[in-house]
């Protein structure tokens, strides 16, 4: 990756007040840290960081940082994260680390397809993007912006995986050969007709319990098999039955008492 141009100057504003004005005034405030310095507070131009981000493929920027009144004319600087406002997308914060020509970095590259997958064209599958970055290590000069995969041949259930990936010249990607990068996925379509005839005893099984359920609800308990349910006119002559039949013990015990 070749290095681009970028002035910083110490910044002394470290409380959220004094960062918001910085902020106001057209600045960005930044730290730089590595190996080589203690970290350090600095602030940017906020237009030049922003067109340098703009125009890079990626956010990953090899930087000749130049800070006002340093001992060093120049700092070998990654720019290791960019903090953005989450509604106007301007940029907050900016951390670079300081590195040396002769020293192997690890960052994180964003990968990129490029083609038209021949299970997508054809059989109307979708593509899959498992892993959006991947961790490589290399020299500052070998860092690639981004890391570009073909996927025109790839058919359905298909997919890429991380050892399968050619690595620029000088860059070693990290991380288990196994993992899926990309894949290209069987239609939904098929997927859902699958699982509907995988399981359809289950939905009419739970179908026939919420109908007896709602059918049920609020009605008073049944009597035995078999019984009907009483008539008004009969249901009035039992209950003055069950008054007769209380009544006459009662009438006995006045008798004997007498």
């Amino acid at each position: 990756m070749k290095s681009v141009a970028l002035k910083a100057y110490p910044r002394s504003q470290v409380q959220r007040a004094e960062v918001t004005k910085l902020r106001a005034a057209g600045r960005v405030p930044a730290t730089i840290y590595g190996r080589q310095a203690a970290p350090q507070n600095i602030e940017v131009i906020s237009k030049e960081i922003a067109d340098l981000l703009n125009h890079s493929v990626s956010e990953n920027l090899l930087v000749d940082l130049t800070v006002e009144k340093d001992a060093r004319s120049k700092r070998l600087a990654l720019v290791q994260e960019v903090q953005h406002h989450p509604l106007s997308g301007k940029v907050l914060h900016v951390d670079f680390h300081e590195v040396a020509e002769s020293e192997q970095v690890t960052i994180f590259v964003p990968v990129e397809t490029v083609g038209e997958a021949a299970g997508v064209k054809t059989g109307g599958g979708t593509l899959e993007h498992v892993m959006f970055k991947l961790k490589v290590r290399c020299l500052p000069k070998d860092l690639p912006e981004q890391i570009v995969l073909d996927v025109s041949a790839l058919e359905i259930g298909k997919s890429i995986h991380l050892g399968e990936i050619v690595a620029p010249p000088g860059v070693e990607i990290l991380g288990e050969k196994s993992r899926t990068v990309v894949a290209v996925a069987a239609p939904r379509a098929e997927e859902e007709v699958a699982a509907t005839a995988a399981a359809p005893a289950a939905g009419d099984v739970e179908m026939t319990k919420e109908k007896k359920e709602d059918g049920t609800e609020g009605a008073a308990p049944a009597g035995k098999a078999g019984e009907k349910a009483p008539a008004k006119g009969d249901a009035k002559a039992a209950a003055a039955g069950d008054k007769k039949a209380e009544a006459k013990p009662e009438a006995k015990s006045e008798a004997k008492k007498k």
